[in-house]
């Protein structure tokens, strides 16, 4: 087996050298006059509804867009004016429910914005009619740009009317959005943003609200007829809305005889922290767990109440010792457990409350378990509550989440979508299979938002015959579930953080880019994310003679962050290599954003190095600056633009060939960073890529990629996990200075 090698070296960081071409339509599309009208004739009907209401200055207006639109392709000539910008203005996106998704994008603006529209579009129409016969052209634009075609306008500039042409072809209308909401439960509301805060504007409607119930300037909770009033005086405020009471997906337990086990004392493991259902501190590992309880005191609690958080912790402290057939190699680890849910729901409110205590009082801990699912399954037009804030946290703080899947019922639908909080982006969601590598009966499907790969991987969680053993409060039970795959990467990455000293990043790379392998997946994805972990952490950190396994990380500071200097070994003038590469980031998100719900996008190009650039292993060529165009819905769909994990890779085959060498048979890394808003959240974001090479005739060439790495100034690190557990092991030393 050969070690994981850390490559330690410098990525260059380059500003984007180009500048947007000028507006036009795509070849051989055209605009008439009665598109513009159409859009006219919307506006003056919106600012007309919007003059008659009073609960906020301005209005709340949605583009109907024909397709999933790019950056580029939203509207740039409306709904904005000097100094303002219509990107600035978004306040949500959503796709159509058609079989073919649509944007919706609604921007919050002034009723001054809508007139200076209004004013454009009258312009626009005017000069059609006079100068263009009624239609425009890609071709007639094409020789306005380039001069050929004379544009003489005192009272519209030629770049805002081109613009005002190109929103009229992609945008189909502009409406008021309003969501069927209908809920008979207390129930977690998020209004667009309007600048004023949603006490403010539930008072204007009659809704006094507590403190206990705002969680912050946008998201609220509100009875059932307090929503009924919302719903009747201002539905257009509700951007999102979820109930608030969750009921946890079914576990099944089965109670068997006891088996004693003993355990010693902790000294210096790694701690995961655990937010579950309680714990009970009777049974055989309690010095390994530090219980808080955050439930209110008036809550009651049953027996019953600790069996699931107590089965979760007995997985992470001691799980290999009653499940021998899945001993992971990672030895041991303490808890540091906080009980937040009682009986078969919880209010995600209070949980919402809660976990920023939790997670800003334990700075400590890096890798947090989070077993606990919603049986409902996720909205895919929006991020849940739950979701959101873990995703805020991972960006804000260097930890990360372990979610399981969430379980369905026998009852349920076969193709029934994940619960919160497993639709979070940035931490790593895990789905169950059987020892079989099939997907448990009880597992539950993605995407994310249409689009995200969620679960990220899959692990064992107990399935038909062949459950997993936990301890519970009245004793060892066999049980089945999502909740009891998640534990057992929880463990895995805690080994690859706190004891390797990886980072975050790389850890997350290291479980997907393991859970791969070379061969084409031929399970769901949308069931088992991107394959199953292996069992053993050697599989993990470790790699057969035949490959050559190595790690980066790095910050994106500017627009390109790339190296071109990896020294891939050439055998007879040739790569003799197959290649993969995992890529994971924690970017900023948007919950208020809708389905464009990431801020930043790295868009990553891995292969050889030729004159012109690199040659993508994967064909990737969305961000060469000329000679290519990738749609958005092809650009998502094929080279995952906007998802914080990419997996690139080619297959195993026997007709798998060397590569050309090019030149002196370098390869390089570039990372394109894209900003979706006007902020730049992208500036300072941390990344880690984990690349894995196959030589395809069976030889072992780390030594020469070692040596070609050290001449080409590389520092090159052998994750050789013995020593890094001695040095972890001293370093945790308790030194008494008094001897």
């Amino acid at each position: 087996m050969n070690n994981l090698l850390q490559l330690k070296g410098t990525f260059e960081q380059a500003s984007r050298n180009t500048t947007p071409g000028a507006p036009n339509l795509p070849s051989g599309k055209s605009v008439k006059v009665s598109q513009l009208e159409k859009l006219r004739k919307d506006l003056i009907e919106l600012k007309r509804f919007w003059s008659k209401e009073s609960i906020f200055e301005g209005a709340l207006i949605s583009a109907y867009y024909h397709k999933v639109a790019a950056k580029s392709n939203r509207i740039q000539g409306l709904l904005t004016k000097s100094g303002v910008t219509a990107n600035s203005s978004i306040v949500g996106a959503r796709f159509t429910d058609d079989q073919s998704p649509k944007h919706i994008i609604t921007h919050y603006v002034s009723m001054e914005i809508i007139d200076e529209s209004i004013v454009r579009l009258n312009l626009c129409i005017d000069l059609l009619n006079k100068k263009f016969d009624g239609a425009i052209s890609h071709d007639t634009i094409k020789k306005i740009n380039l001069k050929q075609l004379p544009f003489a306008s005192s009272q519209i500039a030629k770049t805002n009317f081109l613009k005002v042409i190109v929103d009229a072809f992609y945008v189909e209308k502009f409406d008021v959005l309003v969501d069927a909401v209908d809920f008979k439960d207390e129930s977690i509301i998020t209004i667009y943003k309007t600048g004023v805060k949603a006490t403010k504007l539930m008072e204007k409607i009659g809704i006094k609200l507590q403190f206990a119930r705002v969680l912050d300037d946008t998201t609220i909770l509100l009875r059932p007829d307090e929503l009924l009033l919302l719903k009747q005086k201002a539905p257009y405020l509700i951007s999102m809305a979820v109930i608030d009471i969750t009921k946890l997906t079914k576990v099944d337990f089965d109670f068997c005889d006891d088996n004693v086990i003993t355990i010693p004392s902790p000294k210096n493991e790694p701690t995961i922290g655990v937010i579950d259902t309680m714990f009970d501190g009777n049974v055989y590992f309690s010095e390994w767990v530090e219980f808080r309880n955050m439930l209110p005191e008036d809550i009651p609690v049953s027996q019953n109440d600790y069996n699931h958080g107590t089965a979760v912790a007995s997985i992470i402290v001691d799980g290999p010792a009653s499940n021998p057939h899945i001993d992971d190699g990672c030895g041991r680890f303490k808890v540091r457990h906080f009980g937040v849910a009682a009986g078969n729901q919880f209010s995600s409110f209070t949980i919402l409350r809660n976990i920023n205590e939790i997670i800003s009082s334990n700075k400590d801990i890096k890798v947090w378990n989070l077993s606990l699912g919603s049986k409902l399954e996720i909205n895919q037009n929006f991020i849940s509550p739950e979701a959101a804030i873990l995703d805020r946290i991972q960006y804000e703080n260097d930890v990360i989440f372990v979610i399981a899947g969430t379980n369905k019922d026998s009852t349920d639908s076969p193709q029934k979508f994940i619960g919160s909080p497993a639709d979070s982006i940035n931490s790593l969601v895990v789905n169950s299979v059987g020892f079989d590598n099939n997907p448990a009966s009880y597992t539950r499907k993605g995407p994310v938002l249409s689009f995200f790969t969620k679960p990220d991987i899959s692990y064992y969680g107990g399935e038909g015959k062949n459950l997993i053993r936990v301890c519970t409060p009245t004793g060892e039970a066999l049980v089945r579930g999502t909740s009891f795959a998640a534990p057992w990467i929880s463990r895995k990455m805690s080994y690859l953080i706190d004891i390797l000293g990886l980072s975050r990043e790389v850890a997350k790379a290291l479980i997907i880019n393991a859970a791969s392998g070379w061969d084409k997946q031929v399970v769901d994805a949308t069931l088992i994310g991107h394959g199953i972990v292996p069992i053993k952490i050697d599989d993990v950190v470790r790699c057969p003679d035949d490959e050559i396994q190595f790690v980066l990380s790095g910050v994106s500071e500017k627009y390109d962050t790339y190296n071109y200097n990896i020294p891939v070994p050439v055998n007879k003038e040739k790569h003799p290599f197959i290649a993969k590469a995992t890529l994971c980031y924690f970017p900023c998100c948007s919950r208020n954003q809708g389905v464009d719900y990431t801020n930043t996008e790295l868009d990553i190009q891995f292969g050889r190095i030729k004159d012109n650039g690199i040659k993508p292993i994967d064909n990737n060529y969305q961000s060469a600056e000329t000679g290519s165009h990738t749609w958005e819905k092809d650009a998502r769909k094929y080279f995952r633009k906007w998802d914080n994990v990419k997996h690139i890779r080619e297959t195993s085959s026997k007709g798998n060939r060397a590569k050309k060498c090019y030149g002196k048979g370098i390869w390089g890394i570039s990372l394109k960073t894209k900003e979706r808003l006007d902020e730049k959240f992208g500036v300072g974001i941390n990344f880690g890529i984990v690349v894995a090479l196959k030589e395809i005739d069976g030889v072992n060439r780390i030594d020469d990629f070692v040596r070609n790495c050290s001449l080409r100034g590389w520092l090159v690190n052998k994750i050789d996990v013995e020593n890094l557990i001695d040095i972890y092991n001293i370093a945790e030393e308790e030194i008494d200075f008094n001897d």
